[in-house]
Order: C-alpha cells, then sequence, then structure tokens
C-alpha cells in the first residue's frame, strides 16, 4: 500500500505541478497579450518628435500670422473707405446750396431790384446755416464775454474803453466754430488791457 500511496502522492503532486505550469503559461500569456496591447496602445498615442511639433506649431504661427495680417490690411482698407467718404453726407446737403446760387446768380444777371437779390442771398444764406447747424455745426458768439485762450486766439490788444471792459473781447475778426461742442475753429478776437 505504501507504494500505491507513493504512487498516489506523486501522481498528485505531478498533478500540482501541472496546474502550476499551466497557471503560469496563462499568467505569461496575458502579460505577454498585455504587453502587446500597451505596444499597441503607444503606437496609437506616440508622442510627436521635436521637429514634427516645431513644423506643426511654425505652421500654426504662419496660418495666425496670415490671418492677423489680411484682417490689418481690411481694417486699414475700411478706414480709408470711411475716411473718404466721411463728408458724402455733408456734401449731398449742400448740393441744392449751390443749386439756389446759381439760380441766384442767373437771375441777377438781369435783375434790377436790388431788394430782390438781397432777399435771395438772405435765403440762400439761412438755407446754408441751417444745414450746417443740422450736420452740429454752431458759430461761437464771442464779443462781450471774458477772453478764454480755450476757445479764443488773440490777434490784438488795444486800450479797454472802460473798466468793465479789460480782460473782454472788444471786436470779433473771425467767427469760432464749435462742431458738436469740440471748436474747430478758434475765434481770432481783439482784447481789451
Amino acid at each position: 500500500m505504501s507504494k500505491d500511496k507513493n504512487i498516489n502522492n506523486e501522481e498528485e503532486v505531478q498533478n500540482q505541478e501541472n496546474v502550476v505550469l499551466d497557471e503560469n503559461s496563462t499568467q505569461e500569456a496575458e502579460a505577454s497579450n498585455g504587453e502587446e496591447n500597451t505596444e499597441s496602445g503607444k503606437e496609437e498615442n506616440v508622442e510627436p518628435t521635436c521637429e514634427e511639433r516645431y513644423t506643426e506649431l511654425n505652421d500654426k504661427y504662419l496660418r495666425i500670422h496670415a490671418e492677423f495680417d489680411n484682417y490689418r490690411k481690411r481694417t486699414n482698407k475700411e478706414k480709408i473707405d470711411i475716411i473718404l467718404n466721411a463728408n458724402a453726407s455733408l456734401l449731398r446737403d449742400l448740393i441744392p446750396v449751390i443749386d439756389d446760387l446759381e439760380r441766384a446768380i442767373q437771375n441777377n444777371e438781369n435783375n434790377e431790384d436790388i431788394d430782390s437779390v438781397k432777399e435771395g442771398f438772405n435765403l440762400i444764406f439761412n438755407k446754408f446755416i441751417s444745414i450746417m447747424k443740422s450736420k452740429g455745426l454752431e458759430s461761437m458768439d464771442s464779443l462781450g464775454s471774458d477772453f478764454d485762450a480755450e476757445i479764443h486766439d488773440a490777434i490784438a490788444k488795444v486800450p479797454a474803453p472802460t473798466k468793465k471792459e479789460k480782460g473782454k473781447v472788444i471786436d470779433t475778426v473771425e467767427k469760432g466754430y464749435k462742431l458738436n461742442d469740440k471748436v474747430i475753429r478758434f475765434a481770432k478776437v481783439v482784447v481789451g488791457h
């Protein structure tokens, strides 16, 4: 019986070794499969080389630079167009005044009545002033006001006739004008001292 036991024990040991070998084979196979999976994963997620990355970034930079250059050129062209056509609205509104002046000149060649000529020119002048006011232009009334270097340009100083007129505008040589509350032409004035 001891021989039978030994044989049985040997068979059990052999079976256990086979089981262990099978488990090891399975683990090795899984490990090799895992390595293949990670290697194939590495191939999918391969880091680009420095040269490839440089080429990619340089290409992006060149494209962005070209887009910005096109944007800059387009906005400059739009600005030039706006500047060139900025006065179109004003000029369109002034054309009827030119027409009125031409008609007045033609009618005045044969007209003997000076009062009608004066009235015609006053009408044209008022039409012109109303157009300019509608565009934001207004004249400055400086006579008798205190001298202000922000809006006045003193071209002469004369002795003031009275003490009240010292430092005030005595005469206006050229009217000043504001466009939307910004001085576009300083009033040329004579100041009393």
